[in-house]
């Protein structure tokens, strides 16, 4: 099955196996910018798609720990809601080299497991109301389908408030 396949998606496999969830990645050449165009891509509601979402939280002093927060795309992240949830002062966001550093995986393609250093994980509610969920796999072109509670299962993530409301 990894014949053919980007070696991040390989590693996002081989982790799923690991923990028992089969990922059965498929790819989109095109790519997605937005949740939007993921949805449209894989052909679902926009609120099925896993935002992964990457912030520096400030905890004790003035050490900065990354955390990573599974957002419906239909929804946005609050961002003093994460830091909450993390027991935190504030939370701020990190650029693209701090995420592929800490997991491994370039903005766009964090998927729910496989990362190269272990993060905290919150996961928005809402993903929960759905079947299936469509997180990345690896990549910014490569998704797969899972069921919203192994998705928290398998990345071990603590399901809180963390959606902004007007």
């Amino acid at each position: 099955m990894s014949e053919g396949l980007h070696r991040n998606v390989v590693k996002v496999v081989e982790a799923g196996r690991a923990l028992g969830v089969v990922v059965e990645p498929q790819s989109y050449p095109q790519g997605a910018k937005t949740a939007q165009d993921a949805a449209d891509a894989v052909g679902v509601d926009v609120g099925q798609i896993v935002k992964s979402l990457i912030f520096g939280v400030e905890t004790d002093g003035d050490d900065l720990e990354l955390v990573l927060a599974y957002v419906s795309g239909s929804n946005q992240l609050d961002e003093k809601k994460l830091a909450a949830a993390a027991g935190a002062k504030k939370c701020m966001r990190v650029d693209a080299d701090a995420v592929r550093s800490s997991t491994g995986f370039p903005i766009g393609g964090v998927p729910p497991f496989g990362h190269d250093n272990p993060l905290r994980i919150f996961i928005d509610p809402d993903l929960l109301a759905y079947d299936e969920v469509w997180a990345a796999a690896g990549t910014w072109t490569d998704v797969f389908p899972i069921e919203p509670s192994l998705l928290a299962r398998a990345s071990g993530g603590v399901v809180t408030d963390i959606k902004r409301t007007n």
